[in-house]
Parts: structure tokens; sequence; C-alpha cells
């Protein structure tokens, strides 16, 4: 049925067409279907006979004739859009399939056949642009035309398996971009922590080629000013006798702490300008006046003194629930000497001794026969840093711990000035901040030139703090002469002059010529004045290096008498 029709079916010879209800292609519809006509009927052939009269039923009769046949019309070749011409003898007609001739009973038949072939649901038959030109019908473009996709019974498992691609490609990205934040969190942390603490280890001295304690030249070198504050602590021996004493320094621009150990062979000068000993002054001047002279002799400023009698130093263990420190020695129990039957050991020596409040106190006030007092000392600053490391760095707590002690303090330091302090010192001592230092003087007493470095300068402030206006000048004696008495004259002439005198020790050598030295400009006429005071010639003043605890330093050569 979809083949297309041949118009010239038949033949030529006058046989009659076998064709019938046969449909020939006329064109295709707005959605691409073809549309078909049926064929009209051909003469059996191309010579018409003449009707017999009285019959108007014959091939070619035109029932409407008055009698008379008109003229067969003859067709030239096909004209697809002509309308008809005179009928001529000849050749059989050409079929036009788009008109009929003119005037004929053929050409109303042609089309009833036409309109009778459309197949029903389809549109119009499709025109020849020719003919659309012709006839004003519209063309058609491709665009214009949709198509219907017949359904795919393998389309819903395509669809699914890409969207299931998909999605686990978006998953995959996902998981990529998840995981590129990450590392980008990861290294934001990494280098906040490294900046952090390289600042924190810079604000706190301690990075390396930066920090004082790392410079090999301790906490004076440090750029700026240094605070530091200080109180002595006295123990005193209840049964045994004898005291110990030491200095506790919080330095809080270096967040140093530092237990300094006082010899009690420390010479020092009393209130009476005479000479006396540590030990002495403790026991006779009180508090205040071992405190005034410990500050001419270093250079400080002690804010207040704690007396700690034995059995407080026990009740005080025993609060911060007992030390643990490295012993050096084995201590027997005191009880052993009144009399009773010996025991092993009260405190054994080793790594990390618990000791209770009594093992306390016997170690911090133990002397082995033949040791120097340096030893007990020495034991009485590891209590001390033992008892600091358990006490607590909360200040109110460590006041509560102070009031429970039940002292009688001394009046230059209350409980919670005392609990504020010790509760500072604790946090260095837990933070690993904390050390203990011996302050190291000669036989007679005096300060080295090592102490002065070690400890006056570097622990206790350097330079020694300018006094008031009217505050006296301290003059440092060094006695070079090779005769020892002129130390004393020398004292004498400088207290009665109104100076206060600190002892700087003994030269190794004797010196021919005294020197006066000053450091800083202001002290110069300071130091003509302590020159004539001691009968010098004024040429021997120079400015130069002092002692640390004084203005003006002197060496005494032999050219010195002792007059005025």
């Amino acid at each position: 049925m979809n083949d297309r029709y041949d118009g010239y079916s038949g033949s030529y010879s006058g046989e009659a067409s076998n064709t019938s209800d046969q449909y020939e292609l006329v064109g295709y519809d707005e959605y691409g279907q073809p549309v078909y006509r049926q064929v009209p009927q051909q003469p059996a052939q191309y010579e018409y006979p003449q009707a017999p009269q009285g019959q108007g039923q014959g091939y070619g009769y035109d029932p409407y004739a008055t009698g008379q046949q008109p003229p067969v019309p003859s067709y030239d070749t096909y004209d697809p859009y002509g309308a008809g011409a005179p009928a001529q003898q000849g050749p059989p007609p050409s079929y036009d399939p788009y008109g009929a001739a003119a005037g004929t009973g053929q050409q109303q038949r042609v089309e009833e056949q036409t309109a009778t072939a459309h197949i029903p649901a389809q549109a119009a038959p499709r025109t020849e642009p020719a003919a659309r030109e012709r006839d004003g019908a519209p063309e058609y473009r491709t665009e214009q035309f949709s198509f219907v996709e017949e359904p795919d019974e393998n389309s819903e498992d395509v669809i699914d398996w890409l969207k299931f691609t998909e999605s686990r490609t978006e998953r995959r990205e996902e998981a990529r971009r998840r995981g590129r934040s990450r590392v980008v969190a990861l290294v934001v942390v990494l280098v906040l922590c490294v900046t952090g603490g390289v600042g924190y280890l810079w604000y706190a001295g301690k990075l390396p080629g930066f920090g004082s304690a790392d410079s090999g030249k301790g906490a004076a070198d440090t750029a700026g000013p240094q605070n530091r504050d200080v109180i002595v602590v006295h123990l005193h021996n209840t049964k045994g006798g004898g005291t110990s004493t030491a200095l506790l320094v919080n330095n809080t621009t270096s967040e140093q702490g530092t237990t300094v150990l006082l010899p009690n062979s420390l010479a020092l000068t009393d209130d009476e300008g005479s000479a006396t000993t540590l030990g002495k002054s403790v026991d006779g001047d009180g508090s205040s006046g071992t405190r005034d002279a410990i500050d001419t002799v270093l250079g400080t400023d002690v804010e207040g003194t704690w007396r700690l009698d034995t059995p407080y130093l026990n009740n005080l263990v025993e609060l911060v629930g007992n030390i643990d420190i490295d012993t050096n020695a084995d201590v027997p129990d005191p009880a052993s000497k009144s009399g009773k039957k010996a025991t092993s050991p009260l405190v054994k020596k080793g790594k990390q001794q618990t000791l209770s409040g009594p093992m306390a106190v016997a170690y911090a006030t133990y002397r082995a026969p033949g040791e120097s007092d340096t030893a007990r000392l020495m034991r009485f600053g590891q209590v001390m840093q033992g008892v600091l490391r358990k006490l607590s760095s909360d200040p109110h707590a460590a006041t509560v711990t102070v009031q429970s002690l039940a002292q009688i303090l001394d009046p230059s330091l209350g409980e919670k000035d005392l609990g504020a302090f010790l509760a500072k010192l604790a946090d260095r001592a837990k933070g690993g901040d904390y050390k203990t230092a011996l302050l190291p003087v000669q036989q007679d007493g005096t300060l080295s030139e090592q102490a002065t470095d070690s400890v006056v300068k570097d622990v206790l402030g350097g330079t020694v703090k300018n006094p008031g206006k009217d505050a006296s000048v301290r003059v440092g004696i060094k006695n070079a002469t090779g005769v020892k008495a002129r130390t004393e004259k020398a004292r004498v002439t400088l207290v009665n002059g109104g100076y206060t005198f600190v002892d700087a020790g003994t030269g190794t050598t004797a010196q021919a010529a005294s020197q006066v030295t000053y450091q800083d400009a202001d002290r110069k006429q300071d130091a003509v004045e302590v020159a004539k005071t001691l009968g010098l010639p004024t040429s021997a003043v120079r400015k130069g290096k002092t002692v640390a605890n004084a203005d003006v330093s002197v060496v005494l050569g032999q050219n010195y008498t002792g007059g005025q």
C-alpha cells in the first residue's frame, strides 16, 4: 500500500485495466505521515467509438448532452497545471493528478474520487512547492514538525543507571571537597599553633637566642627594667638552736622564682655602724634591723620578714600533704639522743623521698659531724622548694594555709600578703621556673666577686637601686694594703663621716696606689668627697665599674695610712 502508484497503469492496446480500489501517495501531513487517495478509473482505450443513437450509457457518454456527442478533448503531454485544451485526435491524454480538464464531467468524478480517497484522521494532501506558491498555501518547514518518541523498555533502566552514576560521581566530588577543606583547616590550625607557640616563647623570654635564660648572662641582661618581689625568711630551731636564713625572690619580669640562701657568716653592719654577721643580727637586732642590714649589703629591697619556727614548719608540711625531695643524707631520729635505743634513720638518703612534718624539720635542721653550716642551709632550701611545689597556686587557698598556721607574723608582712606571695612562688615551682642559689662568701664573711656577679647582680637586681635624696652613700671598701687592720680604720672613718660602710673583701695581692671609682655620673662628686674623707688624693677618683651593692668603690692601696 505504501508503494508509489504508477498513474499510467494499464496498456495502450485498448485492454481494460484490472486495477481497482488502488491508492496513490499524494503527500505527507504535518506529523510526517503519508497521505493517500484512491486512484481514479482510467478509460479502456484512447479512441472512443460513437454511441448508437437511442443509447446514452456508452463510455464517455454525456447524459446531459442534447443528442449531439461533443468532441472528446485530447490532451497534450503531461501538464500538471493545465486547465484543459481543445480536443485533438492523437495519442492518449496524460493524467493530471492535481487537476482535470476544465468543463468536463470527468473532472467532477476525479474530484469526488479524490475526496473519497482521503484516509480519515490524516491531514490534507501535501502540495508541491510550486503548487503552494500558486495556491497561496503556507510553506511548512522541518522545525515545525514534532516527533513522538516511542517508549523503550530499557529506557527506565538506562535512566536509573545514569542517575546512579551521576549521584556516585557527585558523592566522590563532595568527598574530595570535604577532604580538601579538612586539609586546609588542619594547615591553618597548625600554622596558628606554631605562631602562637613561638609568640609565647618569645614573650616569656624562652626562645633560643632571644631569651635571657639562654643568653648565658642571666636575668640582668633582659631588655628593660625588671621587677622583683623579695621577702626574707628566718628558720629558728626551737629545740637544737641555730637559725637559717633565705631570700625568696619572685622576678615578675622574667617569671622566675629563686631561693637565695644566705650563710650566717655573711658580714653585715648594724645600726651603729659596727661590723657583725647575719647569724648574730638575726638573734640580736630582730627582724627589722636584719632586713635593713641585708638591704645595705646586697642592694636589695626586702619587703617583709617571715619568721618560721620549726613547729610551724612541721605544721606547714602537714597542711600541704607531705613533700617529696631528693635527700643527700640519712638523718637519725632526734629522739634517739635523749637516751633511747638507736633505731633506723628517720629520713633515708635517696631519690624522691616522701617527708612528713617531723621528717622535714629533722632534715632541714640536720648537720652531720664534720659538715659546714652550708650543708644544713642547702637542706633547708630543699625543704622550702618542696613545700612550694605542694602549696596551692591560688592566692586565697594559700592564704587559708598561712592562716591555719596560727602564727604571729611580723608587722611588715600580713597573712594575705604572705599568702599571695607564696602562691606566686608555688606557681613558679610547679612550672619548673624555680631554682635555689647559695650566696657565696669568703672566710671573713665578705662577698667575693663571684657572689657579686652571679647572685647579687643576676638574681637580686644587677645594679644597686639608687638611694633616696636623703639616704647615705654606700661605700664599698676593698683592702689591698696588705694590712688587715686598715679595713676597720676605713670603716670607722666612713661611718663617722655619714657614709654607709660596705665590706668588699680583701685583695689577693697588695696594690701601691689607692683608687676611688664611681659608675654613675651623678656620683662623681660623692666619690671626690669619699676620697677626701679617707685622706686620699682627688686624682685617685675615676669613672669605672663599682661593686654591685655600693655607690662608690674604694680599693685601699699602700698609700692609705688610715688618717683623715
